[in-house]
């Protein structure tokens, strides 16, 4: 006989970000008025899920987006370092395409090299953490379902890695949309199928900021 356990990996909803900057790891970015509708919209999709552990990012929208899903199930909610959002060295900046910091020459030794990157924590880093705190949550909520609030980047980045794929990529080509969940389905320890779904619907990935 095999356990199945889930783990839904959950990105947070849309944030206040009027000036458009990448805020990357910044406090003080927290949810829009839409953000705060999407987390509901997404606790209302997973209401009767066996879902028993509940775990974020520290960062304010990754808290923010699990409120109201530790308070559908009635868990309490867990912070994981793990999860954070990729360390950037635009955070703060305009990196729009043809826009902002990317078109500044002081800046492009930051872009040396796209595989690593070296503007920011390396994608192998970010898996390895990530697949940590997934398999923490895996075995918290062993037999049941787990959610883990993270953010774009990292969420790709572990997808891209449990898939086999190459992990340096076009941002602008990101399956993971506001509010998306990637689901991690495992028999014990073993991940079996990879899902991807979109309760409030598809973002586009190019927005900075969204």
């Amino acid at each position: 006989m095999t356990t199945r356990t889930t783990v839904h990996l959950l990105r947070h909803g849309e944030v206040h970000n009027p000036s458009g900057v990448l805020y990357g790891r910044l406090p003080n970015f927290h949810l829009s008025a839409t953000g705060e509708q999407q987390a509901k919209e997404v606790a209302a999709f997973l209401a009767d899920r066996d879902l028993v552990h509940v775990v974020a990012s520290p960062l304010e929208r990754a808290q923010q987006t699990a409120q109201p899903l530790v308070a559908t199930h009635g868990v309490e909610l867990a912070t994981d370092e793990r999860l954070i959002e990729a360390g950037n060295l635009f955070e703060g900046l305009r990196v729009s395409v043809g826009d902002g910091a990317l078109r500044s020459p002081k800046h492009w030794s930051k872009l040396r090299n796209p595989f690593r990157p070296s503007w920011g924590e390396p994608y192998l880093r970010i898996a390895h953490r990530m697949l940590g705190a997934v398999h923490r949550a895996r075995a918290a909520a062993e037999g049941h379902e787990a959610v883990c609030v993270s953010h774009q980047l990292p969420i790709w980045t572990i997808r891209l890695f449990l898939e086999g794929r190459r992990m340096w990529h076009d941002p602008r080509r990101r399956q993971c949309s506001l509010a998306s969940l990637t689901s991690l389905v495992f028999d014990d320890e073993q991940l079996v199928r990879i899902s991807y779904f979109e309760p409030v619907g598809s973002t586009d990935a190019r927005v900075t900021g969204a």
